[in-house]
């Protein structure tokens, strides 16, 4: 329905037409319609709707990276999703240069595979770090050994089984990695014209900075495309019980290190007496050998404890828990 018009507007109108001021042309209906230009060749298959949830499940999958990679590096690990776009999978292939590590990744029950790229420099710092070393990157680029690659299999099974939480609120899913390409010829698992959405994800090592794409083929999401939105997403979220909730966060918690201390006495000695302190030399403790050791979690007195040992190495035995109200 047109917009009605006030007695004012039409006597404007009127008026205006009158003098010349407007012609009576100018105020025709355009019958004719709009063309929107279509791409055959890049086809919208993906909406931003649907870009924007998958960026939402990858902020929970980048959230469980950082937790868990530390526990192998054992080294900060920071991830963050940079951004995410839909092109078509010879943009991405192209775009690879070798050697590459590409991740050929089954998401069953969905078709297909997707592929998950991570950056050659942030491998060479796992393999650093994983072997011993500080977690340096290498200054050039070469291919990786079969010992090399064994170890970033291993540490690509760790990240690709995390891909599972993530998508609970979509699709129950099973992924497993089938194998590692170093050559993104012998990648070719999509069709060159396949649209493909490409979550980009920042990951930082220490000091080493790189990135993993994440390429979602639309062949692969087809059956669930309906469930990539945010009404549904957030729906799907507030149907999961708090119970759920609360052993995820138990888990996460329970990997987290704790520094623990068991304080054998305390004494106090004058600076002078500090300075001249030699190999040998005897500091009388303000506690007895009998005496039951401070049990320190952080900073927090949490046990009591007897000391002894365990194998070759020094040990406490737990005597008693101090709570809070104590």
């Amino acid at each position: 329905m047109g917009e009605v018009l006030s007695q004012s507007e039409i006597d404007s109108l009127l008026q205006a037409l009158s003098s010349g001021e407007l012609d009576a042309d100018e105020v025709k209906d355009n019958d004719e319609k709009q063309i929107k230009n279509y791409d055959f060749a890049r086809p919208a298959k993906f909406s931003k709707e649907h870009l924007r949830t998958l960026e939402n499940i990858f902020e929970h999958y980048s959230r469980l990276l950082s937790t868990n990679l530390p526990v192998y590096l054992r080294k900060p690990v920071q991830v963050e999703v940079m951004n995410s776009e839909a092109v078509t999978y010879s943009e991405f292939s192209n775009a690879l240069s070798n050697p590459v590590i590409l991740g050929i990744v089954n998401m069953e029950p969905l078709k297909g595979n997707i592929i998950v790229e991570l950056a050659t420099n942030i491998g060479f710092c796992i393999i650093d770090r994983m072997l011993g070393g500080a977690g340096d990157a290498l200054d050039k680029n070469r291919d990786f050994s079969e010992i090399e690659m064994l170890i970033i299999e291993r540490v690509m099974v760790t990240c690709i089984n995390l891909l599972r939480e993530p998508w609970k609120t979509v699709e129950e899913i099973h992924p497993h990695l089938e194998r590692i390409e170093t050559n993104s010829q012998f990648a070719q698992v999509i069709s060159p014209s396949e649209m493909i959405a490409i979550i980009t994800i920042a990951i930082k090592i220490g000091d080493v900075d790189g990135m993993m794409n994440v390429c979602l083929p639309f062949m692969t999401l087809e059956d669930v495309i309906d469930k990539l939105n945010m009404k549904f997403w957030y729906t799907t979220l507030q149907n999961h019980g708090d119970e759920e909730y609360k052993e995820t966060l138990e888990t996460l918690v329970r990997k987290a290190p704790m520094p623990i201390k068991a304080v054998l006495g305390k004494s106090s000695v004058s600076v002078s007496d500090f300075m001249t302190l030699q190999p040998g030399d005897i500091i009388r403790l303000g506690t007895k050998v009998s005496d039951e050791l401070e049990v320190y979690v952080g900073n927090i007195n949490k046990f009591t404890a007897l000391p002894g040992t365990s194998g070759e190495n020094y040990a406490v035995r737990i005597t008693s828990v101090i709570r809070e109200e104590q």
